[in-house]
């Protein structure tokens, strides 16, 4: 479970669903009390007191907040439908049967009132969460990448940090490495009168090994070569599902924004992430995805 898949839409359904437990516990009808009647003894019932409304209303509210959380953290489904669109109908349930039952009420009292405005307060979230832009942002800011440390004088930097750690100097994603010494075509040192010879000779071999280079690197059979891959760490820019390496059509988990995952192999136009529980899957959309 990933807590910073929660969105804000997400915070407001636990709040909601908070209001309607403190509700559960509060007077269902309020009453006058008559001058000169000792009233201190009278209690009005609470939603424990009565099943029906309890069920109904209370638990029905929280049992749907707990699927729709439940359906973020660990997305799953039960006869073809996701735990959010169960949670949703649970919420949606709950609003109905609270606004007919304070309206035959004469005289509600606070638990019926709180208990209505907190089922209004989930519905509207749980149907609202996913297309509001506002609700869609994620709820816990992500990490601030790891600042790469700055080496001693006459050290060479970039020490210490893999290839694609955040914080660390990458080149944008599908960029060739820079050329360097004993690259192909990159200039090396020697004598001066050598230099106008030798790079008149090193043209031609140059060129042999960039086409060399450029045979080993094509794709054999349609598939991206694994060798030459470098494991980096990404973020999504949106949710995006994770489909099990075994090609299977139901996603096994999914990659949430503000997160940084690990990417450890190219397949083809997609990536073998893995996230921070272990779990390894296909992220088979990578447009727009952010390197550290």
């Amino acid at each position: 479970m990933n807590i910073r898949s929660l969105t804000r839409g997400d915070g407001v359904v636990i709040g909601a669903a908070v209001v309607l437990f403190i509700a559960s516990f509060l007077d269902l009808a309020g009453y006058d009390c008559p001058s000169g009647v000792d009233c201190s003894r009278f209690s009005s019932p609470n939603a424990w007191d009565s099943l029906g409304l309890l069920m109904s209303v209370f638990l029905a509210g929280i049992i749907g907040a707990a699927l729709v959380i439940l359906g973020r953290l660990a997305p799953r489904k039960v006869v073809g439908l996701d735990l959010g669109q169960f949670g949703t109908a649970f919420t949606v349930f709950a609003l109905w049967t609270a606004f007919w039952t304070i309206i035959d009420v004469s005289d509600a009292g606070a638990g019926l009132i709180l208990g209505l405005l907190g089922t209004l307060v989930l519905a509207a979230a749980t149907v609202a969460g996913p297309l509001v832009p506002a609700l869609k942002a994620p709820l816990v800011g992500a990490p601030k990448p790891a600042q790469a440390v700055q080496p001693p004088y006459g050290g060479q930097p970039g020490q210490g940090q893999g290839y694609g750690y955040p914080g660390a100097q990458q080149q944008p994603y599908g960029a060739q490495p820079s050329q360097g010494y004993g690259y192909p075509g990159a200039q090396t040192g020697g004598q001066p009168g050598q230099q106008g010879h030798q790079g008149q000779q090193s043209q031609p071999d140059a060129a042999q090994a960039q086409a060399a280079q450029a045979q080993q690197a094509a794709p054999q059979g349609g598939a991206a070569p694994a060798a030459d891959f470098t494991p980096f760490w990404f973020a999504v820019p949106v949710a995006r599902p994770l489909y099990g390496e075994d090609g299977a059509p139901n996603p096994i988990a999914e990659l949430a924004p503000g997160t940084w995952y690990l990417a450890v192999e190219q397949r083809g136009q997609g990536l073998i992430a893995q996230t921070q529980d272990g779990r390894r899957g296909v992220l088979q959309d990578t447009t727009g995805i952010q390197r550290g």
